[in-house]
Protein backbone atom coordinates (compact mmCIF):
# COMPACT_ATOMS: atom_id res chain seq x y z
CA UNK A 1 0.00 0.00 0.00
CA UNK A 2 2.96 2.32 0.57
CA UNK A 3 4.07 1.81 -3.04
CA UNK A 4 2.79 4.00 -5.86
CA UNK A 5 3.79 5.42 -9.23
CA UNK A 6 4.60 9.12 -9.46
CA UNK A 7 5.25 11.10 -12.63
CA UNK A 8 6.46 14.33 -14.20
CA UNK A 9 4.68 15.50 -17.35
CA UNK A 10 7.18 17.37 -19.53
CA UNK A 11 5.43 19.65 -22.01
CA UNK A 12 5.53 23.35 -22.85
CA UNK A 13 3.07 26.19 -23.06
CA UNK A 14 1.54 26.50 -26.52
CA UNK A 15 2.28 29.73 -28.43
CA UNK A 16 -1.42 29.71 -29.33
CA UNK A 17 -2.31 30.43 -25.70
CA UNK A 18 -3.84 28.83 -22.63
CA UNK A 19 -6.72 27.07 -24.43
CA UNK A 20 -4.29 25.20 -26.69
CA UNK A 21 -2.03 24.44 -23.72
CA UNK A 22 -4.95 22.98 -21.78
CA UNK A 23 -5.85 20.80 -24.76
CA UNK A 24 -2.27 19.54 -24.86
CA UNK A 25 -2.42 18.65 -21.15
CA UNK A 26 -5.70 16.82 -21.61
CA UNK A 27 -4.27 14.87 -24.57
CA UNK A 28 -2.03 12.97 -22.11
CA UNK A 29 -5.02 11.51 -20.24
CA UNK A 30 -4.72 8.01 -21.69
CA UNK A 31 -0.99 7.88 -21.04
CA UNK A 32 -1.48 8.97 -17.44
CA UNK A 33 -4.09 6.26 -16.92
CA UNK A 34 -1.89 3.64 -18.59
CA UNK A 35 1.05 4.58 -16.36
CA UNK A 36 -0.99 4.05 -13.20
CA UNK A 37 0.45 7.29 -11.78
CA UNK A 38 -1.13 8.49 -8.55
CA UNK A 39 0.67 11.85 -8.85
CA UNK A 40 1.52 13.92 -11.93
CA UNK A 41 3.63 17.08 -11.56
CA UNK A 42 3.66 19.63 -14.41
CA UNK A 43 6.04 22.53 -15.11
CA UNK A 44 6.17 26.09 -13.85
CA UNK A 45 3.92 28.62 -15.61
CA UNK A 46 2.54 25.94 -17.92
CA UNK A 47 -0.89 27.56 -18.10
CA UNK A 48 -0.20 31.23 -18.73
CA UNK A 49 3.30 30.85 -20.11
CA UNK A 50 6.83 31.76 -19.05
CA UNK A 51 7.85 34.88 -21.03
CA UNK A 52 11.54 34.03 -21.28
CA UNK A 53 13.50 36.81 -22.92
CA UNK A 54 10.71 39.42 -22.77
CA UNK A 55 11.50 42.85 -21.28
CA UNK A 56 7.93 44.24 -21.12
CA UNK A 57 9.10 47.58 -22.48
CA UNK A 58 10.87 48.50 -19.25
CA UNK A 59 14.12 50.29 -18.54
CA UNK A 60 15.19 51.48 -15.13
CA UNK A 61 13.15 54.57 -14.35
CA UNK A 62 10.58 54.34 -17.14
CA UNK A 63 8.18 52.03 -18.98
CA UNK A 64 7.25 52.20 -22.67
CA UNK A 65 3.60 52.10 -23.83
CA UNK A 66 4.22 48.94 -25.86
CA UNK A 67 5.35 47.23 -22.66
CA UNK A 68 1.99 47.96 -21.09
CA UNK A 69 0.31 46.35 -24.10
CA UNK A 70 2.57 43.33 -23.77
CA UNK A 71 1.63 43.01 -20.10
CA UNK A 72 -2.08 43.30 -20.97
CA UNK A 73 -1.67 40.45 -23.47
CA UNK A 74 0.15 38.35 -20.86
CA UNK A 75 -2.54 39.14 -18.28
CA UNK A 76 -5.25 38.00 -20.69
CA UNK A 77 -3.49 34.65 -21.07
CA UNK A 78 -3.35 34.08 -17.28
CA UNK A 79 -6.07 32.13 -15.46
CA UNK A 80 -8.54 32.74 -12.67
CA UNK A 81 -8.38 30.44 -9.63
CA UNK A 82 -10.91 28.94 -9.52
CA UNK A 83 -12.06 29.17 -13.11
CA UNK A 84 -12.76 27.23 -16.28
CA UNK A 85 -9.22 25.85 -16.51
CA UNK A 86 -9.16 24.63 -12.91
CA UNK A 87 -12.53 22.91 -13.46
CA UNK A 88 -11.08 21.06 -16.46
CA UNK A 89 -8.00 20.03 -14.49
CA UNK A 90 -10.16 18.80 -11.60
CA UNK A 91 -12.05 16.63 -14.07
CA UNK A 92 -8.77 15.28 -15.45
CA UNK A 93 -7.64 14.42 -11.92
CA UNK A 94 -10.93 12.61 -11.27
CA UNK A 95 -10.83 10.64 -14.54
CA UNK A 96 -7.20 9.58 -14.14
CA UNK A 97 -7.40 9.10 -10.35
CA UNK A 98 -4.11 10.99 -10.11
CA UNK A 99 -3.34 13.98 -7.93
CA UNK A 100 -2.05 16.87 -10.04
CA UNK A 101 0.43 19.63 -9.22
CA UNK A 102 0.69 22.23 -11.99
CA UNK A 103 2.35 25.59 -12.47
CA UNK A 104 0.08 28.41 -13.63
CA UNK A 105 0.04 32.17 -13.94
CA UNK A 106 -2.77 33.22 -11.61
CA UNK A 107 -4.74 36.45 -11.79
CA UNK A 108 -5.30 38.04 -8.39
CA UNK A 109 -7.04 41.29 -9.10
CA UNK A 110 -4.70 43.11 -11.48
CA UNK A 111 -1.64 41.37 -10.09
CA UNK A 112 -0.23 38.14 -11.51
CA UNK A 113 1.25 35.35 -9.41
CA UNK A 114 3.39 32.38 -10.38
CA UNK A 115 1.43 29.64 -8.63
CA UNK A 116 1.39 25.88 -8.15
CA UNK A 117 -2.09 24.35 -7.90
CA UNK A 118 -2.91 21.04 -6.18
CA UNK A 119 -5.76 18.82 -7.40
CA UNK A 120 -7.20 15.74 -5.68
CA UNK A 121 -9.17 13.07 -7.60
CA UNK A 122 -12.08 13.27 -5.17
CA UNK A 123 -12.00 16.89 -4.00
CA UNK A 124 -10.76 18.77 -7.05
CA UNK A 125 -8.74 21.94 -6.42
CA UNK A 126 -7.57 21.65 -2.81
CA UNK A 127 -4.66 24.09 -2.39
CA UNK A 128 -2.31 26.53 -4.04
CA UNK A 129 1.20 27.82 -3.44
CA UNK A 130 2.19 31.26 -4.68
CA UNK A 131 5.88 31.72 -5.44
CA UNK A 132 7.36 33.61 -2.51
CA UNK A 133 10.23 35.26 -4.35
CA UNK A 134 10.10 35.82 -8.11
CA UNK A 135 13.64 35.67 -9.48
CA UNK A 136 15.35 38.69 -11.01
CA UNK A 137 13.14 40.54 -13.49
CA UNK A 138 10.26 38.14 -12.81
CA UNK A 139 9.53 40.65 -10.04
CA UNK A 140 8.48 43.11 -12.75
CA UNK A 141 5.45 41.02 -13.71
CA UNK A 142 4.68 38.74 -10.74
CA UNK A 143 3.63 39.57 -7.20
CA UNK A 144 5.06 37.81 -4.14
CA UNK A 145 3.25 35.09 -2.25
CA UNK A 146 3.10 34.98 1.56
CA UNK A 147 3.29 32.35 4.27
CA UNK A 148 -0.40 31.51 3.98
CA UNK A 149 0.16 29.48 0.82
CA UNK A 150 2.70 26.90 1.96
CA UNK A 151 0.43 23.85 1.88
CA UNK A 152 1.22 20.21 2.45
CA UNK A 153 -1.44 18.05 0.82
CA UNK A 154 -2.34 14.47 1.65
CA UNK A 155 -2.58 12.23 -1.41
CA UNK A 156 -2.54 8.57 -2.41
CA UNK A 157 1.12 9.10 -3.33
CA UNK A 158 2.08 10.62 0.04
CA UNK A 159 2.28 14.08 1.59
CA UNK A 160 2.88 16.63 -1.17
CA UNK A 161 4.59 20.01 -0.97
CA UNK A 162 5.84 22.33 -3.69
CA UNK A 163 8.59 24.85 -4.33
CA UNK A 164 8.66 26.64 -7.67
CA UNK A 165 11.92 26.94 -9.63
CA UNK A 166 14.51 28.98 -7.68
CA UNK A 167 12.45 28.82 -4.48
CA UNK A 168 14.19 25.47 -4.25
CA UNK A 169 17.40 27.40 -3.51
CA UNK A 170 15.90 29.08 -0.39
CA UNK A 171 17.27 27.13 2.60
CA UNK A 172 14.75 28.52 5.10
CA UNK A 173 11.82 27.66 2.84
CA UNK A 174 13.16 24.13 2.54
CA UNK A 175 13.51 23.88 6.33
CA UNK A 176 9.92 25.04 6.83
CA UNK A 177 8.55 22.52 4.34
CA UNK A 178 10.66 19.70 5.77
CA UNK A 179 9.14 20.48 9.17
CA UNK A 180 5.68 20.06 7.65
CA UNK A 181 6.49 16.46 6.84
CA UNK A 182 6.72 16.52 3.05
CA UNK A 183 7.20 13.09 1.53
CA UNK A 184 7.05 13.99 -2.17
CA UNK A 185 8.65 17.33 -3.05
CA UNK A 186 7.17 18.80 -6.24
CA UNK A 187 9.39 21.22 -8.17
CA UNK A 188 7.73 22.85 -11.20
CA UNK A 189 10.43 24.74 -13.10
CA UNK A 190 11.76 26.19 -16.33
CA UNK A 191 15.39 25.75 -15.22
CA UNK A 192 17.00 23.50 -17.83
CA UNK A 193 20.60 23.74 -16.65
CA UNK A 194 22.70 20.76 -15.63
CA UNK A 195 23.20 22.27 -12.16
CA UNK A 196 19.40 22.01 -11.62
CA UNK A 197 19.80 18.24 -11.63
CA UNK A 198 22.36 18.60 -8.86
CA UNK A 199 19.94 20.76 -6.85
CA UNK A 200 17.15 18.21 -7.16
CA UNK A 201 19.44 15.41 -6.02
CA UNK A 202 20.69 17.50 -3.10
CA UNK A 203 17.18 18.42 -1.92
CA UNK A 204 16.02 14.79 -2.09
CA UNK A 205 19.10 13.72 -0.12
CA UNK A 206 18.86 16.59 2.38
CA UNK A 207 15.13 16.20 3.07
CA UNK A 208 15.16 12.40 2.66
CA UNK A 209 12.17 12.67 0.34
CA UNK A 210 11.16 11.77 -3.17
CA UNK A 211 11.53 14.73 -5.54
CA UNK A 212 9.60 15.21 -8.79
CA UNK A 213 10.85 18.06 -10.96
CA UNK A 214 8.84 18.91 -14.08
CA UNK A 215 10.40 21.32 -16.58
CA UNK A 216 8.91 22.90 -19.68
CA UNK A 217 10.28 21.85 -23.05
CA UNK A 218 10.05 24.54 -25.73
CA UNK A 219 11.30 24.86 -29.29
CA UNK A 220 12.26 28.33 -30.42
CA UNK A 221 9.74 30.33 -32.51
CA UNK A 222 11.97 29.83 -35.55
CA UNK A 223 11.76 26.07 -35.12
CA UNK A 224 8.00 26.24 -34.72
CA UNK A 225 7.56 28.37 -37.80
CA UNK A 226 4.49 29.93 -36.17
CA UNK A 227 3.54 33.32 -34.81
CA UNK A 228 3.95 33.81 -31.07
CA UNK A 229 2.18 36.17 -28.66
CA UNK A 230 3.51 39.68 -28.06
CA UNK A 231 4.82 38.56 -24.68
CA UNK A 232 7.02 35.82 -26.21
CA UNK A 233 8.88 37.42 -29.10
CA UNK A 234 12.36 36.24 -28.13
CA UNK A 235 11.66 32.96 -26.39
CA UNK A 236 14.68 30.64 -26.73
CA UNK A 237 14.62 26.87 -26.51
CA UNK A 238 13.86 25.31 -23.12
CA UNK A 239 15.19 21.78 -23.33
CA UNK A 240 13.45 20.17 -20.37
CA UNK A 241 15.19 17.88 -17.92
CA UNK A 242 12.29 16.52 -15.88
CA UNK A 243 13.52 14.05 -13.30
CA UNK A 244 12.44 11.90 -10.34
CA UNK A 245 14.90 11.42 -7.47
CA UNK A 246 14.88 9.08 -4.48
CA UNK A 247 15.58 9.93 -0.81
CA UNK A 248 19.27 9.08 -1.04
CA UNK A 249 19.75 11.45 -3.99
CA UNK A 250 19.64 8.64 -6.54
CA UNK A 251 17.98 9.36 -9.91
CA UNK A 252 15.01 7.03 -10.35
CA UNK A 253 13.82 8.27 -13.76
CA UNK A 254 14.96 10.85 -16.30
CA UNK A 255 16.16 13.41 -16.92
CA UNK A 256 14.09 13.67 -20.09
CA UNK A 257 15.68 16.16 -22.49
CA UNK A 258 14.51 17.72 -25.73
CA UNK A 259 11.12 16.08 -26.05
CA UNK A 260 7.67 15.90 -24.52
CA UNK A 261 6.82 12.90 -22.40
CA UNK A 262 5.76 11.34 -19.13
CA UNK A 263 8.57 10.42 -16.73
CA UNK A 264 7.49 7.79 -14.18
CA UNK A 265 8.90 5.86 -11.24
CA UNK A 266 7.51 3.46 -8.65
CA UNK A 267 8.26 4.64 -5.13
CA UNK A 268 7.83 3.19 -1.65
CA UNK A 269 6.97 5.62 1.16
CA UNK A 270 8.26 3.11 3.72
CA UNK A 271 11.74 3.81 2.35
CA UNK A 272 11.61 7.29 3.91
CA UNK A 273 11.79 5.87 7.43
CA UNK A 274 14.89 3.89 6.52
CA UNK A 275 16.41 6.91 4.77
CA UNK A 276 15.91 9.13 7.83
CA UNK A 277 17.49 6.61 10.19
CA UNK A 278 20.82 8.44 10.08
CA UNK A 279 19.69 11.88 8.92
CA UNK A 280 16.42 13.55 9.91
CA UNK A 281 17.02 17.20 9.13
CA UNK A 282 14.18 18.47 11.34
CA UNK A 283 14.50 15.70 13.93
CA UNK A 284 17.56 14.17 15.55
CA UNK A 285 19.91 16.02 13.17
CA UNK A 286 18.56 19.45 14.12
CA UNK A 287 20.06 21.64 16.84
CA UNK A 288 17.18 23.77 18.20
CA UNK A 289 19.41 24.92 21.04
CA UNK A 290 21.56 26.67 18.44
CA UNK A 291 19.29 27.30 15.43
CA UNK A 292 15.59 28.13 15.15
CA UNK A 293 13.21 29.25 12.43
CA UNK A 294 9.93 31.12 12.84
CA UNK A 295 7.44 31.00 9.96
CA UNK A 296 4.67 33.58 9.68
CA UNK A 297 1.78 31.69 8.06
CA UNK A 298 -0.72 34.55 8.22
CA UNK A 299 -2.24 35.95 5.04
CA UNK A 300 -1.05 39.50 4.38
CA UNK A 301 -3.86 41.71 3.08
CA UNK A 302 -3.05 45.19 1.74
CA UNK A 303 -6.47 46.43 2.83
CA UNK A 304 -8.53 44.94 5.68
CA UNK A 305 -12.03 46.13 6.61
CA UNK A 306 -13.06 45.58 10.22
CA UNK A 307 -16.63 45.80 11.49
Amino acid sequence: MAKSTIAALQIGSSPQGKEATLEKILSFEDRIIASGARLVVMPEALLGGYPKGEIFGTRLGYRLPQGRETYASYYANAIDVPGAETAALADLSRRTQASLVIGVIERGGNTLYCTALFFDPEQGLVAKHRKLMPTGTERLIWGQGDGSTLPVVESAAGRLGAAICWENHMPLLRAAMYAKGVQVWCAPTVDERDVWQSSMRHIAHEGRMFVVSACQVQPSPNELGTEVPDWEPTRPLIRGGSVIVGPYGDVLAGPLVGQEGLVTAEVDMDELVRARYDFDVVGHYARPDVFSLKVDARQKLPVEFIG
